[in-house]
């Protein structure tokens, strides 16, 4: 590691080599040590197929800076990386890829595809492991973990047969969500509804007798050819002398029944509704009440089946048009009504979802559900926000059994194998010899494969070894920190809940940390339809990785969405300058000197101050780290070291550094040197490159800056006088400052400063701050001051005259201070009017109340000073 800093910060030279060393070095390697607290994050996995997003780089930078935080602080912090293996979305690629080979998936034949496939993941499914690398992770690389490498796919089929043989795991008929364009089942929570423009109509259904018609309206008149009876509620007394006579279903002339049932609302529309149990989740339902004919009518790609007759082949689009047409030729279409409608669409590629009754694989969840939403209540499991809660209950109390197979090629096949002697399913872990009922050896392994969340849903046990009994299992799980979106509760969240209770017995982590999601700076979702997506890499490459990470967490509270803009990643590729910049100041001021990292004997004023500072930011920060308030920290981090620290404290220092006092040159030297390098400290979580590196260059105990020991609230390090005194003084020199800025006296006119407060010798031991800061030729510091046509200046602690009448406008500086007295005594008057209302007085909270009492007693005496300083310039 380099002795010395470049003149400027440079990322592309930094990031690379740092992330080497940290490698080589091993720091990111977990062991299980007994002696140490263990803290545990497995990392929500990635998709092969993915390309890193702003999205992920939030959830990783806070999974930093997390680990990282425990790490430094003697855990046994482990951060569990991994990628999934994402079935629909990479079987979708190598589908693809053999398309532009000219190669056809069902020609290629299974095995063929696999090979295929596993191909491919070898040369593109790493690529997102080296672009979180690129962000800094501290990731675990040796335990990295696939959700189909040899031990997830074991935990996977012990699962799958654990659950089949308690009953909570079934195959059946039921009807499910279809993706047409993908060719595969998706559950529930992997429908996204769209508000979309869409139409009622409006038809006549007529009765067989001839005796007239019902009016009905459907948003889907294509799903009417599987119809197979029409409902009216039982207690609607405009239908009730109707139930039980039949219709003839139009354009197809099969004769359905009127049926009366409780799930038709009333008030809806014209109260009554056509049944379609093979393509509505709650007409599946009315026909299991009704033992209602199931007619599915739709092939797997979307297109009309045999079942459609004259529709046969069609899309379904073009099927409702020329059905709509039919309808309306053939005198049964009454009207067309718009409206905007919810349309579910496929998670994966926007497709609209087709209901359709399938025979799947399907978990009972409500057996599951119960503890898992227990446990959430008694606190075992903590949502950081609380508010998240909400979510998380509605979809447990309201959720329906989970269909988990899919029939795709690329994931965990099913363990479940079928005899054609005999009929028996077969359900193992390892492949049958033969059947167990008949002893027939030609069994047949059923085609799907399971949802991707199955295998995620076991992930913080099953990258731990489970199910063998290992060491790191016992010592890593139950895992802390689950760090997610808030939109993926129902596909992952929830799902590892209730795996860990089953499975385990304990809940999988301790606390779930919600983030929202990463706006554009117009608060607008980025997506590639808007073309407002932001790659990542792209800004690692240019601001580098610190930049970056520090842009995502600033202004960040748990559960809300953040704004992403160049503006703040300059101002964080700035802040990194800032740091360079102090630092570089600092190595050329020890250089040549042997300066202990350790803190003097002797201390300034201003050492108490800036050490009272650094230890208040420190308690503070690690509290907010405590409370998940990581955008918080980092605020209080930036303002510390921008504003206390390079602003403040090395501006002070150099009046020590360039005076002719060796003792006290090498005492702020010291003291420079240990803040500066536990500052570094504070921030590596945050910003890890920049800090690894300047700290490398300062003197230091230890190889590495991450495993260096995190700072923690010492009492030995307050020092609340001293600070108040220097804050006092900074005030002081702030208001001078400031007030010569609105004269605009140059920084080359020095003047006396003559400084009037209760305790004067606050003021005396500020005198070279003073000369420094505030271009004083000298203070002088009483009780009071009769100073004629002095400019005043007022500030909690002091009334500051500067005699400089000829370089002020003193009329002007009269009608200043007029109208800033004007404006206290508009403000006295209305807190003093509300501290005579009794209305006010006796309602408000008694904090309240004296919060204004206490402005009142501040105004009147700020009144006070600014009235004296106007008599004074009027004398």
């Amino acid at each position: 590691m380099s002795k010395e800093l470049a003149k400027t910060y440079d990322p592309q030279e930094v990031e690379d080599r740092i992330y080497d060393f940290w490698l080589q070095g091993g720091y990111f390697h977990a062991e299980r040590d007994p002696e140490k607290k263990p803290y545990t994050i497995v990392i929500p996995p990635p998709n092969i197929t993915g390309q890193l997003h702003m999205g992920h780089a939030l959830d990783e930078t806070l999974q930093d800076i997390l680990i990282r935080w425990r790490r430094m602080q003697g855990y046994a912090a482990l951060w569990l990386p991994g990628t999934d293996h994402a079935s629909i979305a990479t079987e979708a690629k190598i589908v693809e890829m053999l398309r532009k080979e000219g190669v056809d998936k069902q020609a290629l034949g299974r095995e063929a595809f696999l090979e295929k496939a596993w191909e491919w993941k070898a040369q593109y499914g790493g690529r997102i492991v080296e672009q979180l690398k690129k962000l800094g992770s501290s990731c675990d690389w040796e335990r990295e973990r696939f959700t189909l490498d040899e031990g997830c796919s074991r935990a996977v089929r012990e699962v799958f047969v654990r659950l089949y043989e308690k009953g909570l795991i079934y195959r059946g008929e039921r009807i499910i969500n279809w993706c047409p364009h993908c060719r595969t089942s998706i559950s529930d929570a992997e429908v996204e509804f769209e508000e979309k423009n869409g139409h009622f109509w409006h038809l006549r259904y007529p009765f067989k007798d001839g005796s007239g018609y019902l009016e009905l309206a459907t948003t889907r008149p294509e799903t009417m050819l599987g119809d197979t009876a029409v409902a009216v509620h039982p207690e609607d007394e405009r239908y009730q002398s109707l139930i039980g006579k039949m219709l003839v279903l139009p354009l197809v002339g099969r004769e359905i029944p009127v049926i009366a049932d409780e799930y038709v609302e009333q008030d809806f529309g014209t109260g009554v509704v056509k049944i379609t149990p093979a393509h509505d989740p709650n007409d599946f339902e009315v026909g299991l009440r009704h033992q209602l004919e199931v007619i599915n009518v739709m092939n797997e790609d979307g297109t009309i089946n045999e079942n459609g007759g004259a529709y046969q082949g069609m899309e379904a689009l073009d099927a409702r048009k020329a059905i709509v047409k039919a309808l309306e030729e053939q005198g049964y279409l009454i009207k067309v009504e718009d409206i905007r409608h919810n349309v579910g669409t496929c998670y994966r590629c926007g497709t609209v979802v087709e209901p359709r009754v399938s025979k799947q694989w399907f978990v009972k969840m409500e057996p599951l559900a119960k503890p898992a939403v227990e446990v959430v209540k008694e606190k075992k499991i903590r949502f950081i926000p609380e508010r998240m809660e909400k979510t998380y209950f509605n979809w447990m109390d309201n959720i329906k059994d989970w269909c988990i197979s899919r029939q795709l090629w690329w994931g965990h096949r099913i363990p479940a194998w079928y005899c054609p002697s005999c009929g028996e399913t077969v359900v193992a872990k390892e492949t049958p010899e033969c059947c167990p009922h008949c002893g027939c050896a030609d069994l047949r392994q059923d085609e799907d494969t399971l949802d991707t969340w199955f295998s995620s849903a076991l992930w913080p046990f099953s990258t731990l070894g489970w199910p063998e009994q290992t060491e790191d299992l016992a010592y890593f799980y139950p895992t802390n920190t689950l760090v997610t979106g808030y939109d993926i509760i129902f596909f992952w969240v929830a799902r590892m809940i209730f795996s860990g209770l089953e499975h385990m017995g304990q809940a999988p982590f301790d606390t779930v940390f919600f983030h929202g999601l990463v706006r554009d700076a117009q608060g607008r979702k980025m997506s590639k339809s808007l073309g407002n997506g932001i790659d990542p890499l792209e800004v690692i490459a240019q601001y580098g990785a610190d930049a970056l990470r520090f842009t995502l967490i600033t202004g960040i509270s748990p559960g809300n969405d953040t704004r992403f803009s160049t503006e703040k990643v300059e101002s964080s590729r700035n802040f990194a300058n800032k740091i360079w910049n102090a630092s570089r100041f600092i190595l050329m001021n020890i250089d040549g000197h042997d300066v202990p990292n350790s803190l003097p004997v002797e201390l300034s004023m201003e050492d108490q101050w800036i050490l009272d500072s650094f230890n208040r930011v420190v308690g503070e920060v690690n509290e907010n780290l405590e409370h998940f308030e990581l955008g918080i920290a980092a605020q209080k981090l930036y303002d510390f070291i921008w504003d206390q620290f390079c602003d403040w404290y090395i501006e002070l220092a150099k009046i020590r550094l360039n005076g002719e006092d060796k003792a006290a040159a090498q005492q702020v030297r010291q003291v420079l040197v240990w803040v500066m390098s536990r500052t570094l400290a504070l921030l590596h979580p945050f910003m890890p490159y920049i800090t690894e590196e300047i700290w490398q260059a300062l003197p230091h105990e230890g190889e590495a800056l991450v495993t260096a020991a995190y700072p923690s609230y010492r009492e030995e390090l307050v020092f609340t006088e001293k600070a108040q005194q220097m804050e006092s003084i900074m005030n002081a020199v702030r208001a001078v400052r400031n007030r010569r800025s609105e004269m605009n006296v140059p920084p080359s006119r020095k003047t006396m400063l003559y400084i009037a407060s209760a305790r004067p010798e606050l003021f005396i031991a500020g005198r070279a701050i003073f000369q420094r800061l505030a271009y004083a030729t000298g203070i002088e510091a009483g009780t009071a001051f009769d100073l004629p046509g002095a400019v005043t200046i007022v500030t909690p602690d002091a009334q500051i005259f500067i005699p400089m009448e000829e370089l002020v406008d003193r009329e002007a500086e009269i009608k200043r201070l007029t109208k800033e007295l004007e404006s206290a005594q508009k403000q006295y008057a209305t807190a003093e009017a509300k501290l005579n209302n009794e209305k006010f007085t006796g309602k408000a909270p008694a904090n309240v109340v004296e919060g204004v009492r206490q402005n009142a007693e501040k105004l009147k005496e700020h009144i006070a000073l600014l009235q004296s300083g106007i008599e004074a310039l009027t004398k």
